[in-house]
């Protein structure tokens, strides 16, 4: 079973820049893809990024163009490597394993915080 550890979560101001990384207990090549998700209080979790196993990524809209999902496939590590942050960016992000049918594993997630 996979257990995912996230970090680099922290306080921002607008326009900085943080990276965030998901350290692996087994190899992140167990479910189909990795991903990225964030969570707003009273707001939806969403999809913020995803990297297959054949290595194409996918972004939300809101995110494309100043994030990038990334991994270090010895490390067993998956990056979120996140600038030009806005106050919307705030929330708390968790790392998954995804599966076709599914979530596999989710980390216990780390807050962002992006202060204007």
């Amino acid at each position: 079973q996979v257990q995912l550890v996230e970090s680099g979560g922290g306080l921002v101001q607008a326009g900085g820049s943080l990276r965030l990384s998901c350290v692996a207990s087994g190899s992140i090549f167990s479910g189909n893809a990795m991903a990225w998700y964030r969570q707003a209080p009273g707001k939806q979790r969403e999809l913020v990024a995803t990297m297959s196993n054949g290595g194409s990524t996918n972004y939300a809209d809101s995110v494309r163009g100043r994030f990038t999902i990334s991994r270090d496939n010895a490390k067993n590590t998956v990056y979120l490597q996140m600038n030009s942050l806005k106050p919307e960016d705030t929330g708390v992000y968790y790392c998954a394993l995804k599966y076709v049918g599914g979530v596999a594993s989710w980390g216990q997630g780390t807050q962002v915080t992006v202060s204007s």
